[in-house]
């Protein structure tokens, strides 16, 4: 009769952590959650408990909104705030066939302070869905609108640093974990939901944030930010992203005029301590 195999207690440990490491990766492949904590999935939208979707807009008032967001009559609204981003230098010399034609350089940036959330249409004072990034703005008009706050467009850069930090990260959270629960992408046709008309709530999926606090820097809106000859790219993808080279934190794209899917956040003077 065959004896049954034991194992010792060092590799019964070690054939758990195997366990919970392939779990955890499995997990991240396949999140079923589409909406991030505290919303719910209506439509192609997740909005907050109590509200209803008409015309591809989470509206009434909400019973509850997510940590970090405000209630309001009209809905769930980030407040404005900065985070502090400390400068350093990046190589960025990606290795996957997403990044095929980037070249590899290394740039330094100073410190600086930024948006941790988009503007959003409350903040920017339009009349839509307040909760939501403002889109259909010009560079120059959001430039404009930064420099009436104080600020100024991220250069190129600041905003990649702030997207990949010194570690080079693929995407602001980390190496890997794209997820619907992480960034707000593939809304329109797939795969995190279909019909998507514009983008989600800003500042409400947090783990998707970066290790300086910066939110939504994949996906949403993609964000201006300015190149050393003084033209503008959209930077970090959007809602209308479906694979990752879009999403990941050297992705961008030409233009300058408004768009549906391209907002922008601001950029400031570091304080001094």
């Amino acid at each position: 009769m065959q004896r049954p195999v034991v194992l010792g207690a060092a590799a019964f440990g070690a054939t758990i952590a195997l366990g919970v490491v392939l779990f955890v990766a499995r997990r991240e492949r396949a999140d079923p959650a589409r909406c991030p904590p505290g919303l719910v999935p209506l439509g192609s939208r997740c909005c907050a408990p109590g509200q209803r979707l008409e015309v591809g807009a989470c509206a009434g008032v909400p019973l509850t909104c997510p940590e970090g967001l405000a209630k309001s009559e009209r809905g769930c609204v980030a407040l404005p705030r900065r985070v502090r981003i400390a400068g350093g230098s990046l190589t960025l010399a990606p290795s996957d066939w997403e990044a095929e034609g980037l070249a590899a350089r290394t740039i330094a940036v100073a410190a600086l302070e930024l948006d941790a959330v988009e503007v959003t249409n409350e903040r920017f004072g339009r009349g839509d869905e307040p909760g939501l990034p403002v889109t259909r703005v010009s560079a120059d008009d959001a430039e404009g609108f930064c420099r009436s706050a104080g600020g100024r467009l991220p250069t190129a850069d600041e905003w990649l640093f702030a997207a990949a930090g010194s570690a080079a990260r693929r995407f602001p959270w980390g190496p890997t974990g794209l997820v619907c629960r992480r960034a707000s992408f593939g809304l329109v046709d797939g795969p995190c939901a279909t019909g998507a008309t514009g983008p989600e709530l800003a500042g409400a999926r947090p783990d998707g944030k970066s290790p300086d606090g910066v939110l939504d820097l994949s996906g949403n809106v993609a964000e201006w930010a300015r190149l050393p000859d003084g033209s503008a790219r959209a930077h970090g993808g959007s809602f209308r992203s479906r694979v990752a080279g879009e999403l990941k934190s050297w992705s961008s794209e030409a233009g300058g005029a408004p768009a549906d899917h391209v907002g922008f956040r601001c950029a400031y003077p570091a304080a001094q301590h």
